[in-house]
């Protein structure tokens, strides 16, 4: 039997409809994602008990016989360990598992704005992040007893919903290259690894000459200064490392969408 192809929604359809229409749809897809994944224990469980746990184990006990610097330190880098979860998971493994089933055809084939997808995504794992990161100031104020200011904890709260864009973009490229088999295991070898080589779980002053040559290299290093830097440990200026992280979202985020275009 021929495989039936449904076509994709003219773009008047969406571009046709009154704002208040647009809007709700945006709205609509927004909402249906959050709730789909803030329902799903398989997805947020391990999102807010990694980044805890370690936190709990090397942040809170080292932090007695450290200092709290230490604490401040891991808070910071176990935030960005967090966050770069739910960019890469939601949205890469969600992408290939709804391109092989046929859900981002039949979505194209709605009277909705195109955009309204991935927005729907975006925003989902910008909410996951926020909940990483609260739980960890939490864990760091409550009992590592870290000492931030207002301004700081806003700072890195909003380092860490802004900075899981470019992971987002990453995960977006990768679910328009592989299966849904095989995109939770090629995201698991960029995670991890990125995520040592970044600093993330050891200071890069503990780390091999080659490797802290490279760090900048990836985008989880430039996000782990600026969550350094909000809480008050960062040296040198941030707005280098918002351009490289702007740069790396913006890079991939086209790749991913030319990859939509050509293959669906």
């Amino acid at each position: 039997m021929n495989a039936v192809t449904v076509p994709a929604a003219e773009p008047s359809v969406a571009a046709g409809m009154p704002t208040r229409r647009v809007l709700g749809a945006y709205l609509a897809e927004a909402r249906s994602e959050c709730l789909r994944y803030m329902r799903a224990p398989g997805f947020m469980l391990p999102i807010m008990l990694f980044p805890g746990m370690f936190y709990l184990l090397f942040g809170v006990v080292m932090g007695k016989s450290e200092g709290v610097d230490a604490a401040r330190y891991l808070l910071a880098s176990y935030g960005v360990f967090g966050v770069m979860s739910p960019g890469l998971f939601g949205f890469g493994v969600s992408l290939a598992i709804e391109r092989e089933g046929g859900l981002l055809t039949l979505k194209r084939a709605l009277p909705m704005p195109p955009g309204a997808y991935l927005l729907g995504k975006m925003l989902m794992a910008m909410a996951a992040a926020a909940v990483v990161v609260l739980l960890l100031l939490a864990m760091a104020t409550g009992l590592a007893h870290v000492v931030l200011t207002p301004r700081q904890a806003a700072l890195l709260l909003l380092t860490g919903v802004l900075g899981v864009l470019p992971f987002c973009a990453l995960g977006m490229f990768v679910g328009t290259l592989f299966k849904g088999q095989g995109a939770p295991g090629m995201l698991q070898l960029i995670y991890l690894p990125m995520s040592f080589l970044s600093g993330l779980w050891f200071p890069l002053s503990m780390m091999p000459g080659v490797l802290q040559q490279i760090a900048p290299v990836w985008p989880s290093y430039h996000l782990d200064c600026l969550a350094l830097a909000a809480v008050g440990m960062g040296q040198g200026a941030a707005w280098p490392h918002v351009l490289v992280l702007a740069g790396f979202a913006v890079a991939f985020l086209l790749l991913a969408a030319r990859r939509l275009r050509r293959h669906g």
